[in-house]
């Protein structure tokens, strides 16, 4: 991709600077994996990039810290691609003036979008602290429409307007990301393969990841479609993100259901419910999964399997075995190897 962004009105062919490696289509189109990371400073801030080329596919993570909140953006002589977005930290509203699109990015939410063209502005909240954080796998867009083809209503329907050449996106508003993409999002970044398994490996990745988006999404449009949803306003599903955001901050003491309910601002049955449609499990389902995959990390950077039960707060480590192969399909020691 080839991406240059400036903080001045961009007049001037020198004050634009360019945002990591120019990917061309030849790139993508190598039998093999690329890699570039790159630490980068700029007048308005510092950015870490890390960018995998793969066949037909592109897979970028970006960690930035800002010190100014506007910036000009413009992409050049980029291949043609399909961009799965997820926002992982911090609020920014990207308005491209060639289409006169606005896309509205807040934090842990994800969405599917087609930006044939885009030179326009980057405006980040005024009040972050903690940076910006993205992951994106951009598809070529003949590859994305193949994948297409005979997959779900909501994906075909998406896949007609990029056949048409229109901006598009999967739905004018994100949907939340789920623990199965962020660990899928992890395995990624934290890939320990190398040469063709790494290939094999990153690819099943990344079709995975477009799985689940299209899951969310055909899931949340039949619940429309037939009117089983108990959440009926934008405010309720904010209560229920608001609910998982709490739990993520107690994970040590948990509240109870009637507790959660009374934080949230909703009754116990919307709150259950709710829970199950957005995040398609219960909300201790949620999190026992959140403190398993958190297990599955630790255990990848050395900690010992009695000491991670002990800090997620399981009886024994017979009891944390049991839950943790149940859910990844294999004993804590051999995930570890």
């Amino acid at each position: 991709m080839g991406m240059i962004v400036c903080d001045e009105y961009g007049l001037e062919a020198a004050h634009w600077m360019q945002l990591g490696e120019h990917v061309s289509e030849e790139l993508l189109k190598r039998p093999l994996v690329t890699e570039y990371r790159q630490k980068l400073s700029f007048p308005f801030g510092d950015a870490e990039l890390l960018q995998v080329v793969l066949p037909n596919i592109l897979i970028i993570y970006g960690d930035l810290v800002l010190r100014r909140h506007h910036v000009r953006m413009r992409a050049v002589d980029v291949p043609d691609t399909i961009e799965l977005h997820f926002s992982l930290a911090g609020n920014s509203t990207v308005t491209n003036k060639v289409s006169g699109r606005t896309h509205f990015f807040i934090p842990q939410q994800q969405n599917i979008m087609y930006v044939p063209e885009f030179d326009g502005q980057v405006d980040f909240d005024h009040k972050l602290r903690q940076g910006y954080k993205f992951f994106e796998i951009h598809f070529m867009s003949r590859h994305f429409l193949e994948l297409a083809q005979d997959s779900c209503e909501v994906l075909r329907r998406f896949a007609d307007e990029v056949a048409a050449g229109k901006p598009a996106e999967l739905s004018p508003r994100g949907l939340p990301i789920t623990l199965a993409m962020q660990a899928c999002i992890n395995d990624i970044v934290n890939c320990r393969f190398q040469g063709g398994l790494k290939l094999l490996f990153l690819e099943a990745k990344c079709l995975e990841l477009l799985t689940l988006q299209a899951e969310t999404f055909e899931r949340a449009r039949q619940a429309t479609t037939t009117s089983t949803s108990v959440l009926k306003s934008d405010y309720d599903k904010g209560r229920i993100l608001q609910a998982r955001d709490y739990l993520l901050l107690h994970l040590d003491t948990p509240p109870s259901l009637p507790e959660l309910s009374r934080i949230a601002g909703l009754n116990e049955y919307k709150l259950k419910n709710g829970f199950k449609e957005v995040f398609n499990t219960t909300v201790y389902g949620y999190l026992n999964d959140v403190k398993l995959t958190q297990a599955k990390e630790q255990l990848l950077s050395g900690t010992s399997i009695k000491e991670i039960a002990m800090q997620l707060g399981y009886g024994s480590v017979q009891h944390f075995s049991r839950a943790y192969r149940k859910k990844f399909g294999l004993p804590p020691g051999k995930s570890r190897k």
